[in-house]
């Protein structure tokens, strides 16, 4: 009993890092984007965390955790139904590690992450409800699918070498990545992006903002991977913490020199992005990897950013704060890396780290664009150019982030 109030202590302590993260995507967001789009950037951060609590209590965590399982789909029913004694009393004996009540509200702060993903990706050109009826279908449906394909014991958990990703650089990381990517190529790019085929900067209206967002994100990554382990255990919790950070280090310095040397500025966006890379990348093996293992997969990570980044340039996709390069390519390279370095490095556990990324990339590339699609052709995605131009949080709010500036302004 004592060993699992202590273990359960720790994961409501993790528990309330990773809700804080939640603050950590809204002050990046609205760090890396304009002034005018301020509210809409907080408001769409604000629905994912809670209706993505409500859809995962009513839905969610028994599509994800359905029980007996080794296929696609499963289901345990509607509602949170917790395991009872004989005696009507809440079984203590569900898991060694944690309560059923903390099981749930842990794998819920994951849930919404997903969401918050392509928050950023879409950002100052997407109406707000057909992104609010993303939200509900993908975090809803989508995400715990996906997840109990691994997480809830499904197939590739079920295979000879089972498919591994120890806190989700695939499970959450690209599940949200894929979809940010199919968001963006439907919805466009923002008015002056791209002009007479040249890639144009579209500044950040707070930099110090974006700046204390990483800090923060970096931070709740303590909760994020330190509780994936599941419990207190003492030495794989703190090894695990030290590879969080040593990646996101290693990420970060790459990230800046690299970038240094391409473009010859020392470019702090590219620095911060490199730092959330490096976490992304070292999700997927935490708990696997040796510090030296964890140093060089985020400094790949780090590099891969910046190379990331002017790639989607070309290809004219625009991202405002990097998501798709972030979450989507690190996830993939954090993946693949857990068959490279670390404890069970081989080519029989890379092919099956393969095979799950592309499980991953079919459902959610043909599901988001499924619902995004048909939201196109239907009530639309896009705000009107007039909408854009004079920004989202008049608009779609009737509000304004900064009331006294404005007025200062006149």
């Amino acid at each position: 009993m004592e060993l699992l109030t202590t273990n359960n202590v720790w994961m409501m302590i993790c528990t309330a890092l990773v809700f804080f993260m939640h603050l950590g995507f809204a002050f990046l967001e609205i760090g890396l984007t304009r002034q005018k789009n301020t509210i809409n950037i907080l408001f769409k951060n604000i629905f994912i965390i809670t209706v993505g609590l409500l859809l995962y209590c009513l839905v969610g965590f028994n599509l994800m955790y359905p029980g007996d399982f080794n296929g696609f789909l499963g289901f345990a029913g509607f509602g949170l139904d917790a395991p009872l004694t004989d005696a009507g009393a809440l079984d203590l004996a569900y898991n060694e590690g944690y309560t059923y009540w903390t099981d749930f509200l842990f794998q819920g702060m994951f849930a919404a992450t997903a969401a918050t993903i392509v928050s950023g990706a879409v950002a100052e050109r997407i109406k707000i409800g057909p992104f609010m009826i993303f939200t509900v279908l993908y975090v809803g449906i989508i995400y715990p699918i996906a997840g109990s394909w691994k997480w809830g014991g499904g197939f590739l958990d079920s295979m000879e070498t089972p498919f591994y990703d120890f806190a989700g650089s695939t499970l959450v990381h690209s599940v949200g990545g894929w979809a940010a990517v199919v968001a963006v190529c439907l919805l466009g790019a923002r008015i002056g992006k791209f002009k007479d085929g040249k890639l144009q900067a579209i500044p950040g209206h707070n930099i110090p903002l974006a700046t204390a967002g990483v800090l923060i994100l970096w931070l709740g990554w303590f909760g994020f991977n330190g509780g994936s382990v599941l419990s207190a255990d003492p030495e794989l919790t703190s090894l695990t913490l030290v590879t969080t950070c040593l990646a996101a280090a290693a990420g970060g310095v790459v990230s800046a020199l690299v970038s240094s040397a391409m473009f010859k500025n020392l470019d702090l966006t590219m620095f911060l992005n490199g730092i959330l890379g490096g976490l992304v990348g070292i999700t997927a093996g935490a708990d696997q990897m040796s510090p030296t293992d964890a140093i060089l997969i985020g400094a790949v990570a780090g590099a891969l950013i910046v190379f990331a980044v002017s790639f989607i340039d070309r290809l004219k996709l625009d991202d405002p704060v990097g998501a798709i390069a972030v979450h989507l390519i690190c996830g993939i390279w954090g993946t693949l890396a857990v068959g490279l370095f670390g404890n069970l490095a081989s080519g029989a556990q890379f092919l099956s780290q393969l095979i799950g990324v592309a499980s991953y990339a079919a459902i959610c590339i043909v599901s988001s664009f499924i619902i995004i699609f048909i939201l196109k052709k239907t009530v639309g995605i896009r705000v009107s150019e007039r909408e854009e131009l004079e920004g989202l949080d008049g608009h779609e709010h009737g509000m304004d982030a900064y009331p006294d500036f404005r007025m200062n302004e006149h």
